[in-house]
């Protein structure tokens, strides 16, 4: 008989569970301080039990405990062979730290990440998109403003609900999160921008709420481009200014070479040179015009097009996850 710890007749989150390294799990929450002076209930343990609510979606660690305790016996595979109560599972809530769990994560990705990419040698994929990261947001609405500070502006009517905003960046040719931020729901998305998490020859896809001058700046002396909507509101200086017409008289596209100017308070003035592309948009029968703010001054507008319509893949991905 086959012994082997990957095979069908096994449960679906013991076979979860096999993808997961105990010994690395315990080394990152000693090296943490998540093991001291804990007896019984390890890190692995709390990470088993964690992972087992998130996917059966429970909202209070009542229904985890209740949920689990008729089933005690059956969980030994799992390597839990103590059931903790609330008690235990709120206090290994408050003292074992969550860069415990992020090693965690880091270390999973950095493993598989291989795997989850994109066979470029099987599909016929553009060579910008193995460059791809996106970055996008969601908030998740809770029910005080008071503990958590809420987004927007305040209601005519009823007080505004406080909640979390997580913040992502993923690579287009894999579909998982290489990195994921927690912040309270008033966080400027631009929080999440950071020039310095991406490589010369990066290409970065994203909405116009993180417009930021002085990061696109960076971004660009950096090497890396940036492609996102344009914002009605801006006020920039038109270098040249180029219209492309269809044989037939109609708009195919607009390039425009713009310099956008901001003054610093107490430090140099900003001056970002970019691109604007407006393009006519045609979804569901009806035609609108598109612009794309860009850095990149020579890559074709099609595949400047094609990256800012990629980026609508990250809010697939934010729409799968169960809020």
């Amino acid at each position: 008989m086959n012994k082997g710890t990957h095979f069908n007749g096994q449960p679906m989150y013991g076979q979860l569970l096999n993808l997961l390294d105990r010994s690395k799990i315990l080394r990152f929450s000693r090296e943490s301080g998540g093991e001291r002076y804990v007896k019984h209930f390890d890190a692995w343990q709390h990470l088993v039990i964690m992972l087992y609510a998130v996917i059966k979606r429970f909202d209070s660690l009542r229904e985890i405990t209740d949920s689990m305790f008729p089933e005690a016996r059956k969980l030994a595979h799992l390597g839990i062979n103590l059931m903790p109560r609330r008690s235990t599972l709120s206090d290994a809530n408050s003292r074992r730290k969550e860069c415990v769990f992020e090693a965690v994560y880091r270390d999973l990705y950095a493993t598989y990440r291989d795997e989850l990419s994109s066979d470029s040698r099987r599909k016929q994929v553009p060579e910008w998109l193995k460059r791809l990261q996106i970055i996008d947001s969601t908030t998740i609405t809770l029910f005080s403003n008071l503990i958590f500070k809420g987004a927007g502006r305040n209601p005519k009517t009823g007080k505004k609900k406080g909640g979390i905003k997580v913040h992502a960046n993923i690579h287009a040719n894999e579909g998982v999160p290489s990195d994921i931020r927690f912040t309270s729901a008033a966080t400027n998305d631009s929080f999440m921008l950071r020039p310095s998490n991406y490589a010369c020859g990066d290409i970065v896809a994203l909405d116009r709420a993180y417009i930021d001058y002085a990061k696109f700046e960076e971004l660009t002396r950096r090497e890396v481009i940036y492609v996102t909507k344009m914002k009605k509101n801006l006020v920039f200086d038109t270098v040249s200014d180029t219209m492309y017409m269809h044989p037939e008289g109609l708009m195919e596209c607009r390039v425009q070479h713009v310099i956008f100017h901001k003054h610093v308070k107490d430090g140099e003035d900003i001056e970002h040179h970019a691109r604007i592309i407006t393009y006519v948009d045609i979804k569901n029968g009806k035609a609108r015009l598109v612009s794309l703010l860009t850095n990149d001054m020579n890559m074709e507008v099609e595949d400047i097009v094609g990256i800012y319509r990629k980026r609508w893949e990250i809010e697939l991905f934010m729409r799968s996850i169960p809020l």
